[in-house]
């Protein structure tokens, strides 16, 4: 056990600090993670905290697109209270920050990785930054418009690293580069081993594989054979209506109606993507020097499609997108466990303070998630919602899932029962039985954003899957 003992700004007793290791990687579905059930892919290092800590089959990220999961994440709050004038706008500046108050708390606070919020993380509570990754300093150097199968390169354009001086580090390159986890890994490590003496450590990590442009990381070609990758149980040629992301940005990524053999080979990709991610973040795990008594968080900022309902982008409400990966372990909480208890990725704010012992800020509006780890309940949620844009709301609890599309006026019941299914239904009045009461009349929008549907809609069976 450390023996750093340290004063809790917020109360009165002494305790030991843990470190706390926050990793964050960006669009990895739920279902990517071997020691979960994917025979396929190899993750070694999440099988690790997979025994060594409590994982959530059902945690949500609740708006699933990366710059807003990210702020939820950052200040415990739904996406129009972190982001209030969203799309384009800022945190809203009074809303505490997860990095600022435990920086309050008396802990050194560094971001690594990549910064997709407005500002820069010292402006948001960090007190460093190591192996930060984020959007310009790239100008003058030219990018290939290209990837090497000749489709464009759209994402991450000009980002670039940057030294504790905010300085771009031109060597790593611009844009999304094959040695980008490796890069993050190596300012995650850099952080661990000059972090000053005396002090407890918050070290958020946040990669950005294994989002697009996706290219093989060094020493992972062809690590996947493409004509073995099975595809997703709900694959589809194409998605039945305009779900309010049809022809968006990573939707063109690959033709339409989706080809299997295009989607097996890109999940190949994407598995090469995630095991190199995996090593990595093996690497951070073997530098922390007292991994027995840190908390160890990991989670992603939403999932992805990749085929799923004939999709590719993680913008819809469907299970492979808007829901995370979420494993917890800390020093006395459960290992090797599993729960499906309904959870928030905002959750994980409050339950950062709950575990060390200081108060939660007032302005979270999330729930912690330690009574559940500390088996003090089996519910904190009991039901949860997502959002995105004015083109869809989702309300979901542990048996049903409802969806409205307001603009495409479609409405989608799922039944989370024995065996998961789409419940067609050409009038909402049909399914009114259907609907536990807090299901009837779902009611989370922001400003701007309808809250619920008309009259005039009928929801397409999707089989098999959520």
């Amino acid at each position: 056990m450390r023996p750093l003992l340290f004063l809790l700004t917020l109360g009165t007793c002494l305790h030991a600090a843990p470190y706390i290791l926050l990793i964050v990687a960006d669009d990895q579905r739920p279902d990517t993670i071997h020691a979960l059930g994917n025979a396929v892919i190899d993750t070694p290092s999440l099988d690790r905290l997979v025994a060594g800590g409590t994982s959530f089959s059902r945690a949500y990220a609740g708006y699933p697109i990366c710059h807003v999961s990210r702020a939820q994440i950052l200040t415990g709050n739904p996406a129009f209270q972190a982001l209030p004038k969203y799309p384009g706008g800022a945190i809203d500046p009074s809303l505490a920050t997860l990095g600022g108050t435990l920086q309050k708390a008396g802990y050194q606070t560094c971001y690594t990785g990549k910064w997709h919020n407005d500002g820069h993380p010292q402006q948001r509570g960090y007190t460093t930054t190591s192996g930060l990754y984020s959007s310009g300093g790239g100008k003058g150097v030219t990018q290939p418009d290209l990837d090497d199968r000749g489709r464009p390169l759209t994402g991450y354009r000009g980002w670039t690293f940057k030294d504790e001086n905010n300085q771009a580090e031109l060597g790593k390159g611009v844009g999304l580069q094959p040695d980008n986890s490796r890069h993050i890994a190596n300012g995650a490590i850099h952080a661990l081993q000059t972090a000053p003496l005396g002090r407890p450590l918050f070290l958020h990590v946040n990669f950005a594989f294994p989002h697009d442009p996706r290219q093989w990381p060094t020493g992972m070609k062809d690590r996947y054979a493409a004509a073995k990758i099975p595809l997703p149980a709900n694959f589809a040629p194409q998605h039945p209506f305009d779900h309010g992301n049809i022809d968006g940005r990573d939707e063109l990524l690959l033709p339409k109606p989706r080809i299997p053999n295009d989607i097996r080979a890109e999940l190949a990709l994407y598995y090469a993507m995630i095991t190199d991610l995996d090593a990595q973040l093996g690497r951070i795990l073997a530098a922390l020097p007292e991994p027995e008594d840190t908390i160890i968080i990991f989670t992603s900022d939403q999932g992805l499609a990749l085929g799923s309902h004939g999709l590719l982008g993680k913008q819809n409400e469907y299970e492979h997108s808007i829901r995370s990966p979420l494993i917890i372990c800390g020093p006395g909480l459960p290992k090797n466990e599993r729960t499906a208890a309904l959870a928030n990725l905002n959750d994980l704010f409050p339950t950062l303070c709950d575990l060390i012992g200081i108060a939660i800020p007032p302005t979270v509006q999330s729930k912690s998630l330690a009574p559940l780890l500390r088996h003090q309940t089996n519910r904190v949620h009991e039901f949860v919602t997502g959002v995105y844009t004015d083109t869809q709301r989702m309300i979901c609890d542990e048996r049903w899932k409802f969806v409205i599309y307001p603009k495409a006026h479609r409405e989608q019941l799922f039944d989370f029962g024995d065996v998961c299914r789409a419940i067609r239904t050409c009038n909402p009045a049909q399914h009114q039985s259907f609907r536990p009461s807090h299901l009837a009349a779902p009611r989370y929008g922001g400003p701007g954003h309808p809250s619920s549907a008309s009259d005039r809609v009928c929801s397409d069976s999707l089989a098999g899957s959520v």
